[in-house]
Formats: C-alpha cells, structure tokens, sequence
C-alpha cells in the first residue's frame, strides 16, 4: 500500500482485508500465516511510527469480522503472523529502492529458513501430495460463492459509471447558475427557486444517463442513485434555507396583520383564525414553489414548526391584550372607588359601610359589563371568563380594603379633626363664642361622641352586610359621661372581662379588621390626652368672657365705698373744680378705653391681655396728645380766620350805612343774616374737630 493510504478505508484495502480474515476462519483451521504489508514510497515519518498505526488498524479489523464460535477469543496471532516492511520511493531515491527491493526478493527466496516469510509449517505437505492438496483447496474455493470475481463488463460498467458520476457532481459543485442561485437564497426567498435548482440538476443526470446508457443497468442504475443523492446533499442548505426564508416571512406577516387587526378593533379569535389560514396557505405555496422534482422532501416539520409558533404568538398576544384589557378595567375600577371611599370613611356617618358597599356593587357591575364587553372578541370559555372577572370583583374589593386601611392608619388625626370641627362650630358651621351661656360640656360631650362614632366605622371592614357591635362595645367601654372638667372619662365595665382587651371584634373575621380592640383603647387615651387642651382653652376663654362682661363690683363693695368716701365727696362738693378735672380724666380714660380695646385683649386671657396693653399704651397716649396738639393748631388758624371776616363785616356796614339809615328795615335784616352766617361757621368749625367731638 501507499504510505499516504494508511488509515483510510478503500484506499487501503480494509474491505479486501476484512474479506480475507473471514474466509480463512471459515474455510481453514488456525495456523501461522505470513501478511507480508509492503508500504511504497516512504515518507520521512519513521517506520517505528507507522507500524503501529498499521497495526492496531489490523487488529480493529480482526476484532470487528464475525467470528465461528469455537473461533470468538482466538487472537490474531494464531491465524496470520503480520510482517510489516517499507520501500523509498522510486523516483527520488531508486538506488536505496533497488536495494530495499533486492533484499525483500532474498526473503522469499529462503522463505522456509527458520524465521523466513513461510510460516509455522504446520500444514506442510511432500511435494508428491501437493497435486492433490491444491486440488482440495481449489474446490474449496469453487464451492464457496463469497470468493466469485465479477464478470468484466459489471467491472467496466462499476468503473466508469462511477467515474462519469463524480464528474458530473464535479461539474455541478462547479457551476456558475448554481453558484449564484447559492449566493442569492442566502439573503431572501428566490420566486422559482425550486423549478430553477429542478432544471441545474436535471442538466447534470440527463447527462449522466446518456453517457451510461451502454452499461450494465444494474450498475449504472446504482451509481446514478449515489450520484443524485450526493448532488441533493449538495443542494440541500440552499433548500432548507429557502424553506426558512418562507417560515420567517410568513410569521413576520402574521404578526403584523394580527397586530393591525387587533389594533383596529377586530376580534381576536376571528382574526387569528383568518390570518392563521392565510399565513400557513402561504407557507405551503411558498413550499410548493421551492420544491425540487428530483428530492421528495417533506417540509413538514418545518410547517409544524410554523404552527407551534403561531400558537405560541397567539397565546403571548392574547395574554397580553387581557393583561392590558384587565389592568385598564382595574384602573377604572381604582379611579370610581378610591375618592369616593376616602370621602366616605372620612365622613364617618352611619351610612358610611351601607355607601361604600352600594357604590362598590355599582361600580364593579359597571367595570365587569365593559370587561365582558371588551373580551367578547376573545371568544374565551366561560371556565375562564369567569375566573377573570371573579378577579376583577375581589380587586375591587381589595381597592376599598386596600383605602380603608391607609385611612384606619390616620384614624387619630380624623378624630382630632371631628373633635375640632365639632367642638369649635356650631350648628351652622359657624365659630364658637366661649361666653357664659355656652354649656362646654355638653359640647365636648358631643364632639367626642361624634370622634367616637368615627373610630367605630374604621375599626372592621363591613363589605359583606353582617351585623355586629363594634359602637356598642366602643361606647359601653370607653365612655361614663363628662366629667367636671369637660374630660371625657374612661367607663368601667360592669362585668369582669374587659371586651377591648383582644385582637378580634365578636361577629368579625380577623380578616376584615383595621383597628384592634387593644389598639381603640391605645388610640382613645391619646386622643383623650391630646383633646384636652383645647377643651381646657375653651374653659379659660369663658370664665375670662364672664369677668370681662362684668364691670360693676359687688354691691357690699359699692356700700363700703359710699359709706367710706363720703367725706371726699363732700370735698368735691365744696370744691367744683375737682369735679372739672375728674371729668376731663374721664373722658381721657374714655379715649384710652376705646383706643385700646380693653374688652377685646382680654378675650384670649388675663395674662395676654396686660401684656399686650403695656405694649400699647404709651403709643396710645402719644398718639392721643398729638392729636389734641393738631386740633387745637386749626382751631387758632380758624379763630383768626373768623375775625378777618368780621372787620370785612365791619367795614361793608360802614360802607352802607346810609342805605341802613334810607331803610331801617332792611339794614335790620342785612345785618342779622351776617350774624347767622357767623354763627353758622362757628358751629361748622365747632363739628369739625373730632376730638372735641369725643370729649
């Protein structure tokens, strides 16, 4: 053999080996046979390399050729002695070839020196029997069929119609259009693509056939099978990329119609089953189109694989579409609930549970006809339409549950809130005035009824019309009335167990509470400790209203001052101008009275009250005494002013005294209207001044 055909199977003659070491164990009994390997034209890879390659490829044969059973665990060595030798090649060193050449001629010359090519000897035979004993092997040999050498023509007929094969697939591997038809369903789908690729490949076995078509037809029939199923491994990536073009274009356009369709408002179902129908008989055209006539390949899979993902798509968009359906729907739902609830829990009234309810059954049956109405396209079954919108009433619910807990949690600032509101208006929402004949505790009593009443609507979720005592046990428990000081007292219960002392309300599922018996407790000590300064407040501000509105002393005060000033009253009888200078001091007193505002700074306290006069009234006298400066300024100016008039008077009766002394009469009357025109300035002048006005 070559050196360059070690390891390979035909060129090496593996099947030729194999055949030989089946015959021998079927025909002949074990004995040392010489398989002389010759390995021409050696290459520089040393022999010590080569050998064993060569052989542990023999033993592979041997282990893998069907054994007799008396022969399974016979080893090699029993049957052949393997003997491997190598040659240089001829043309570059054909001295050492010759020589190598001459001394394996010698080793067949002595072959049956001990040692020598002929091996054990065991079947020796004299040379008079060797007629006969070749006689024997020949029949042997006849009489087995597996040794028959094929007639020549089917030798000629094997030969050449597989060398016109592989030149024809040569050919084919070579080919422009073929290469260019490559080249182009690489980048997209080829309209044609099968009829073109049909009529490349027809060329080449046409071909074929008329070449062969003097051979043996069994022969040639083989070879042209191998041949197209080579050309058609050949082709095949280019056909399946082509099917792989048509699966992708035509689930890009099914993704696309199906969005449009969606987006357009069509149903759902009726457009997956129209676009599904159309996408597939696309496929199937543009499979149908690509199919070549000398394969029968099946894109079947293929088409499976198409469906599976226009399923799978489907389902992701259909999931999608309700998700987003759902979640506008619960948005809705969120928007009618979550205001609306707030509002009422915040108002507390008794038909605050009865509202929310009645509005979460309006607007839950409203959310769930537009969600039906908005699925109605999916054409969902009626298992899991009801699932969907058993889900959306149990988010409704959880959106009211949700709200009434975050306003349980403010609950002690809404009490504050009912409290203040309550106890700082009345009925007409209008300001309290603390004065004495407003009964604070009544108020306070109401107000914290009123913050009572709230903390029993926000203590248990009531979504489901059940009964219970929540107010009852509240009130029973923490209220005994109003004490002297306007405080609300804490009651005591009659029976031994305290009912505010648990974690559940009688008649409430645990799962439906907001606010704990213990933490109602908790929560009305605090707000009974931050409500008390406002009633305390309330109270100062009445009782400094009752001492503000009673000017007069007591009457045992009054006697005492009339009996024990009689003797300074006497003085001020004798002497009247005391009597002048205590009225100007109280009318000075007057002034500071009401520019001060006495009655209004001690509306908020005693306290604040002195401090704020003392801050006022130095300003105030200030102000007072240059007041009285600029009055009695323009009362000068007008003073003067008034005796320029009369000398003008004067001398306009000089003027006219004849006229006077003609008319007696009228000089009379002339001179009593300017008089009265006098006056009447006087007074005038007189009104205008303010503070004398006052005083």
């Amino acid at each position: 053999m070559w050196c360059h055909d070690i390891g390979r199977e035909q060129a090496a003659n593996k099947p030729l080996l194999k055949t030989v070491f089946q015959v021998m164990m079927r025909l002949f009994s074990p004995r040392k046979t010489t398989l002389l390997f010759v390995i021409r034209d050696k290459t520089k890879t040393p022999l010590e390399v080569l050998e064993p390659i060569l052989r542990e490829d023999i033993q592979k044969i041997w282990d893998s050729v069907p054994k007799p059973p008396k022969y399974k665990v016979t080893p090699l060595s029993d049957f052949f002695n393997v003997e491997i030798t190598a040659l240089s090649s001829y043309e570059e060193k054909e001295e050492l070839f010759k020589e190598q050449v001459a001394f394996l001629r010698q080793r067949f010359f002595h072959s049956i020196v001990p040692g020598g090519l002929a091996g054990d000897r065991r079947a020796v035979v004299p040379a008079s029997g060797f007629p006969f004993s070749i006689q024997q092997i020949w029949k042997i040999i006849k009489e087995n069929k597996d040794l028959d050498l094929p007639a020549h023509k089917v030798m000629v007929a094997t030969v050449r119609c597989e060398e016109i094969a592989k030149e024809k697939v040569d050919h084919l591997t070579n080919d422009e259009d073929w290469h260019e038809l490559e080249k182009e369903v690489q980048s997209g789908p080829i309209p044609g693509f099968g009829k073109k690729l049909s009529t490349i490949l027809d060329t080449y076995f046409s071909s074929y056939d008329m070449e062969v078509v003097y051979f043996e037809e069994s022969v040639r029939t083989k070879k042209r099978q191998q041949m197209v199923t080579e050309s058609l491994n050949l082709v095949y990536p280019a056909y399946k990329a082509m099917v792989e073009h048509i699966h992708s274009k035509s689930l890009k356009r099914f993704k696309k119609e199906l969005e449009e369709a969606v987006k357009n408002g069509e149903g759902f179902a009726f457009a997956l089953r129209q676009y599904t129908e159309s996408c597939m008989a696309e496929f199937d055209q543009g499979c149908s189109d690509a199919k070549i006539e000398q394969a029968s390949w099946d894109p079947s899979k293929s088409r499976e694989k198409l469906k599976q993902e226009i399923d799978a798509y489907a389902t992701s968009l259909c999931a999608t579409q309700l998700s987003e359906i759902r979640s506008k729907s619960e948005a809705q739902l969120t928007k009618a609930l979550a205001e609306a609830v707030s509002s009422f829990l915040e108002s507390a009234s008794p038909d605050t549970w009865p509202s929310i309810r009645k509005l979460l059954k309006n607007e839950t049956e409203i959310a769930v006809l537009n969600f039906k109405s908005a699925i109605a396209g999916f054409e969902i079954d009626d298992e899991t339409s009801n699932e969907l919108v058993e889900s959306l009433k149990d988010y409704g619910r959880s959106v009211v549950e949700k709200k009434a807990r975050e306003e349980a949690g403010q609950v002690l600032i809404r009490m504050k809130d009912r409290f203040s509101i309550v106890f700082s208006h009345d009925n007409e929402s209008m300001p309290r005035v603390w004065n004495g004949k407003v009964d604070i505790r009544a108020i306070t009593k109401d107000a914290r009824s009123a913050s009572l009443k709230l903390l029993a609507v926000m203590a248990a979720l009531r979504l489901d019309e059940k009964p219970d005592n929540i107010e009852a046990t509240l009130s029973s428990a923490l209220t005994d009335g109003i004490g002297a000081t306007g405080s609300l007292l804490e009651g005591s219960s009659s029976s031994s167990v305290n009912p505010l002392v648990s974690n559940t309300w009688e008649g409430v599922s645990p799962s439906d509470v907001l606010i704990t018996p213990v933490q109602c407790k908790s929560l009305w000590r605090q707000f009974k400790s931050e409500t008390e300064f406002t009633v305390g407040q309330a109270l100062a501000a009445q009782e400094a209203n009752r001492r503000s509105e009673s000017w007069l002393p007591p009457p045992w005060v009054i006697v005492a001052l009339v009996v024990l000033g009689f003797n300074e009253f006497m003085a001020l009888l004798r002497n009247p101008i005391y009597i002048g200078v205590i009225f100007v001091l109280y009318l000075l007193g007057k002034a500071l009275f009401v520019q001060l505002d006495i009655p209004g700074e001690f509306r908020h306290g005693f306290l604040s009250g002195i401090l704020s006069l003392s801050a006022k009234f130095l300003p105030t006298i200030m102000a007072l005494l240059k007041r009285l400066a600029d009055e009695g300024q323009k009362f000068s100016g007008s003073e003067a002013s008034s005796n320029t008039t009369i000398l003008r008077s004067e001398n306009y009766g000089a003027g006219v005294k004849d006229v006077q002394l003609q008319d007696p009469a009228r000089s009379s009357s002339r001179s009593s209207s300017v008089e009265g025109v006098e006056s009447s300035r006087s007074i005038r002048h007189r009104q205008s001044s303010p503070v004398k006005a006052t005083y």
